[in-house]
């Protein structure tokens, strides 16, 4: 059997220790023959493939980004795109079925594939932990650790010079990103996209903070929405998949925030910074285990599915379950972390 290994959507750490599990165990226990597809759907509507070994994977578990490259592309999409011409193009690659690592824009794909008759399993990933069929994402662990850095070197400039320091992390739809690293680097506020707040009520924790003589720290989510605001801030236009290219509502927070309490203000966008970098180790052991499974699944032909952790344990679940309901911040945790707000 011979089976094509895409990563689509936002790179992510952890996405070569996924491979590498799915290649070190298809290959040692089961006897299955691999090709990497470049660039995501792009590669599978192009044809791009190459062979993908044990050798091609060695040493990979530690390194960020993706060997296999990846794109925004929509597989439905072009002269060569859709369900059937993507169906004739494995046919005559020999290629049995697809697995594809990627977050809700690459499942969904997957999923309408699946549909139409294309083998196709998955490997959720998204750093924002927002698929509500996993209790975490792998890349999300590492992005937090990332951002928790950033914040603690923010906060060591803003004590300095007794400013207020906005910084944003991603998270579209979700606020994880912001509350954990928010409450791990101690923040005075925290502003995530299941949340909206006032300017007003954003004001009152920061004036109280520096009343208590500290340099308050701001922590917003890029899908963060002010009270009465209907969308997210955007002005990067949209991507592949026609969504809002989200980021820079920090930069609308900080003047603000100036404006109303005469405290310094400084805005920071972490941006892709978040997504770079070698996997933490946690992020490492997930990816792997979801590899491992993974090629167990493909020699079960349970296509149409993907792998998730639920507890401590993976399992497999229908891509309906995870792209049905977002993985969002319960009240109760975000009420959890106000008590640490001013």
């Amino acid at each position: 059997m011979k089976i094509g290994i895409l990563t689509s959507g936002g790179d992510c750490p952890g996405l070569n220790a996924v491979i590498r599990g799915i290649v070190l165990k298809g290959t040692t226990s089961y006897d299955l023959e691999f090709v990497g597809i470049r660039d995501g759907w792009r590669g599978v509507v192009d044809a791009d493939f190459f062979p993908l070994t044990r050798h091609e994977v060695k040493g990979l578990a530690k390194v960020g980004g993706t060997i296999l490259g990846t794109s925004r592309t929509n597989p439905y999409e072009g002269d060569r795109g859709g369900a059937e011409n993507i169906k004739a193009t494995l046919a005559e690659h020999g290629i049995d079925g697809i697995v594809a690592i990627g977050g809700e824009g690459t499942l969904a794909a997957a999923d309408r594939l699946a549909k139409d008759g294309v083998n196709v399993f998955g490997v959720p990933k998204t750093i924002d932990n927002d698929l509500g069929a996993t209790d975490y994402s792998f890349g999300f662990d590492t992005a937090v650790n990332i951002a928790t850095e950033a914040m603690d070197r923010l906060r060591t400039t803003g004590d300095s010079h007794q400013r207020c320091m906005v910084a944003e992390v991603m998270g579209r739809h979700v606020g994880w990103i912001a509350l954990h690293a928010g409450m791990a680097a101690g923040a005075h506020v925290i502003c995530i996209p299941e949340v909206p707040l006032s300017i007003d009520e954003i004001t009152a924790q920061v004036t109280s903070a520096f009343e208590r003589g500290r340099a308050p720290l701001v922590v917003v989510s890029e899908g963060f929405k002010l009270k009465g605001q209907e969308e997210a801030y955007s002005d990067k236009g949209l991507d592949a998949f026609n969504r809002p290219r989200l980021g820079g509502i920090s930069e609308i927070l900080a003047p603000e925030i100036e404006r109303l309490t005469g405290i310094e203000t400084r805005a920071t966008v972490l941006g892709h910074i978040q997504r770079g970098g070698s996997p933490s180790g946690f992020d490492r052991v997930l990816a792997t285990r979801l590899g491992l499974h993974t090629a167990d699944a493909v020699v079960d032909g349970d296509w149409g599915s993907m792998v998730a952790l639920r507890g401590t344990d993976i399992v497999r679940v229908p891509f309906a379950d995870a792209l049905g309901e977002l993985h969002t911040v319960p009240l109760s945790r975000y009420e959890e972390a106000a008590a640490l707000f001013g």
